[in-house]
């Protein structure tokens, strides 16, 4: 039964009250009102339950996208998804024309620089120019070096090349293409480097599991055993979900893109196992410690329970002895040490139907 039929008990239960409260009122008028109506569930091993479910693609551990350190118009592109690359074969080339005449440029200014200042310093050491004018040429010198190897180095970087040998995921440009400087031209996978699932979790079950937590996969028919390798340290702000990364091992057929299922084993708190309640057990929940009313006896308890989070119409507890019973519905009737009525909502269902007939 979801939430919301829960919830809608509350009503039943306050129809039973009345009905409590009105039945014999003509004989014992002074008689003490009857204990509140409550409905009670009894705590459940969590046992396998505690499992988080994930569901994610396969990639690479180390996936690299290649990109131009400047714009310029590709000129080669000599590789298609799919195809394996050796490290160091080239990928892409753009027009270096650009690029080169930026090289010219810079060596020209350079050259300039070092002329400038072999001639001032002639002048120095005859008087005829101050310290002042000879360390300002020397600035200009060390500048005009900078951008000669920044030049160059944007030259080198005309031209692509594979960074380990592997295989190539996506290749969003094409040739002919004006790319920008940082574009993606190519994706290329460490064909040396494992296979992870990556996938999101939501954030209140990541208290469920830590770093090296077993995981059950399962992608294209195959069933594999990973294990948890890294955990992200932000929550989407639109999803309330943190990446998991978990480890798988190297089986034929698995590739990056394909779509893989996880049970990632829960983590007991504290060293206890959780235990399951229903989830308008909760009444307030504050860093990790939740309160519910715990039935002793026929009176209500506020007791303080370890929270591991909300699994669909269930909460996730520590702290509650095996076979104690918790209020669900009129809970919030019901004060700590107060004594109770327990009944069970189809009893009350079936007096509430036999009262209004």
């Amino acid at each position: 039964m979801g939430r919301s039929g829960r919830v809608s008990r509350v009503a039943v239960l306050a129809a039973a009250m009345v009905i409590t409260a009105c039945s014999g009122g003509a004989r014992e008028e002074a008689a003490p009102p009857p204990p509140p109506v409550v409905e009670a569930a009894p705590v459940r091993a969590a046992g396998e339950e505690t499992q988080v479910s994930a569901t994610g693609a396969l990639q690479r551990q180390r996936e690299a996208q290649l990109a131009f350190r400047v714009p310029g118009v590709i000129t080669t592109l000599s590789v298609e998804e799919g195809d394996l690359v050796r490290k160091g074969q080239v990928i892409a080339r753009i027009d270096p024309t650009s690029v080169e005449a930026g090289r010219q440029q810079a060596l020209a200014g350079l050259e300039q620089a070092r002329r400038n200042l072999e001639r001032d310093q002639v002048l120095f050491e005859k008087g005829f120019v101050s310290r002042q004018r000879l360390d300002d040429r020397r600035s200009a010198l060390e500048a005009a070096e900078a951008g000669y190897a920044a030049a160059a180095f944007d030259r080198r970087w005309a031209t692509l090349t594979a960074p380990s040998d592997g295989v190539v995921l996506a290749r969003p440009a094409a040739p002919g293409q004006v790319v920008q400087a940082g574009q993606a031209v190519v994706v290329v996978a460490d064909a040396a480097s494992p296979l992870v699932l990556r996938a999101p979790v939501p954030d209140e079950a990541l208290s469920r599991f830590g770093l090296g937590a077993a995981a059950a996969v399962r992608v294209a028919g195959q069933a594999l055993s990973g294990r948890v390798i890294q955990i992200g340290g932000q929550s989407g702000r639109a999803t309330g979900t943190v990446d998991v990364d978990i480890e798988i091992p190297a089986s034929p057929g698995l590739r990056s893109g394909q779509v893989a299922t996880a049970l990632i084993a829960g983590r007991p708190a504290g060293g206890q196992a959780y235990a399951r309640i229903p989830a308008e057990a909760i009444q307030e929940v504050d860093n990790g410690r939740a309160f519910v009313l715990r039935l002793d006896q026929g009176v209500a308890r506020r007791t303080a329970v370890a929270f591991g989070g909300f699994d669909g119409d269930d909460a996730l507890v520590s702290g509650l002895a095996a076979g104690a019973q918790v209020i669900t519905a009129g809970g919030g009737f019901v004060g700590d040490g107060e004594r109770v009525q327990v009944v069970d909502p189809r009893a009350l269902v079936a007096q509430a139907r036999s009262a209004g007939s």
